[in-house]
């Protein structure tokens, strides 16, 4: 029988939202959103806020001046357990009208990778040293010291126990933008630096922390359970497959070869939109990683066959919302695993590379990656797989250091050979 998935004859699937809400989620332009007063009190207080903070002055336009234009966007902050926080409305400036070199230099956030924010919580859980989250209100990013400047105790404040040393109190933070994360191993010194912080920044001290950078924190009996449930719903409502049925696996083990030509499909910018947004879902979820590599890498031209395929992925993130990555206490002993799959595109016969990394009981670091140049045997495609574990472990060690974690043996890597 030639079905309409065969031929390529399918119809996309109609989104129709019945529900009516007395506030918009998230609201797409200025006139649609001055009409409520939830948004319009958000804008007043972000426009209370730049005042506050001497943002700018009022000056004559000039004809030699480049006037760049400014925008709002909306968008509601969640809780963990789905309700609404707020509404939160910001002001932006269209900064895609400015050229590099006339009108800025550079452009520089501080972010932290996600595999330094998974050995920071796995410290800090392992230590049972108390965690906070802040928050910078309208966070404008001082330029930080790049060198380490080491200093003596000043003259009449030596510490008597410790006379040539530093203080043994360690405290550390993971700063992403203007998201920032706390813990060390004194509540007393945990306090005084809360209390400078808001003394310098206007910001808001959240807590413990309950959902991160889209990531739900939940507590577990021995640890903390990192989770992308609301996130991963949301994909599949954009999908319009909230009620799909689960399938057990994320993709086939083997690939059946369509006898027809495989028609592209009518709706690539929709396939695209899903895929990117599948990548930001396993930064919990390491088991799509293999997927998602496998989808993005038919993103500039996705075939019918494409399509299919990635319907069996969010069928699978159906049945798995509640799978997330658990934080708990254990040994710090680093050890790696590294795999490869020897010629896995039959078009170009390049390889896929695969590795993880474990602080202990808990998953800190994974990658795959298509290789780079075609391995002339499955023996040069692990060493490469090796290599690539290799520099990975060796960043993580260092990081490591700086958290007074070294590691005084040789990291094991493991090979399946």
């Amino acid at each position: 029988m030639i079905t309409r998935a065969k031929s390529g004859h399918l119809k996309p699937r109609q989104i129709l939202d019945l529900n009516h809400e007395l506030v918009p989620a998230a609201p797409t332009s200025f006139t649609q959103d001055i009409q409520y007063p939830a948004w319009r009190d958000a804008m007043s207080k972000e426009f209370q806020a730049l005042q506050t903070q001497g943002t700018w002055i009022l000056v004559p336009s000039t004809s030699a001046t480049n006037v760049l234009g400014c925008k709002w966007l909306f968008k509601t902050k969640y809780h963990s357990n789905g309700t609404i926080a707020r509404y939160k409305a910001r002001l932006v400036a269209q900064g895609f009208k400015q050229e590099y070199g006339l009108d800025y230099i550079e452009t520089f956030s501080p972010v932290a990778k996600f595999p330094t924010i998974r050995i920071f919580l796995t410290v800090a859980v392992t230590n049972h040293w108390p965690l906070y989250q802040l928050d910078v209100s309208n966070a404008f990013l001082h330029g930080p010291l790049l060198e380490t400047v080491y200093m003596k105790q000043p003259p009449g404040f030596v510490d008597k126990q410790f006379p040539t040393h530093h203080s043994t109190v360690r405290l550390y933070i993971i700063v992403y933008v203007d998201d920032i994360l706390v813990t060390g191993n004194s509540v007393a010194a945990l306090d005084k630096l809360l209390l400078a912080l808001h003394s310098q920044f206007s910001m808001r001290n959240l807590g413990k922390p309950h959902q991160f950078l889209g990531l739900q924190v939940s507590e577990i009996p021995n640890g903390i359970h990192l989770t992308q449930s609301h996130y991963a719903a949301s994909i599949l409502h954009k999908a319009a497959m909230d009620d799909c049925k689960p399938v057990l696996t994320s993709l086939p083990t083997t690939f059946t070869k369509v006898s027809s030509p495989d028609p592209p499909y009518d709706r690539p910018e929709h396939y695209r939109q899903l895929t990117g947004a599948l990548q930001y879902l396993t930064l919990t979820r390491p088991d799509l990683s293999f997927a998602v590599n496998f989808l993005c890498q038919h993103m500039h031209c996705p075939l019918q066959s494409h399509y299919l395929l990635l319907k069996c992925v969010l069928r699978y993130i159906q049945g798995t919302l509640s799978l997330g990555l658990p934080i708990t206490a254990s040994t710090l002993i680093l050890q790696g695993f590294a795999d490869s799959d020897w010629a896995t595109d039959p078009i170009n016969r390049r390889s896929i590379s695969g590795y993880c990394a474990f602080l202990g009981s808990n998953l800190i670091s994974w990658q795959v990656k298509k290789q780079t140049s075609v391995a002339r045997s499955s023996t040069e495609a692990e060493y490469r797989a090796l290599s690539t574990a290799a520099c990975d472990i060796i960043w993580i060690r260092r990081l490591l250091s700086e958290f007074q974690l070294s590691q005084t043996q040789p990291t094991p890597l493991y090979c399946d050979n």
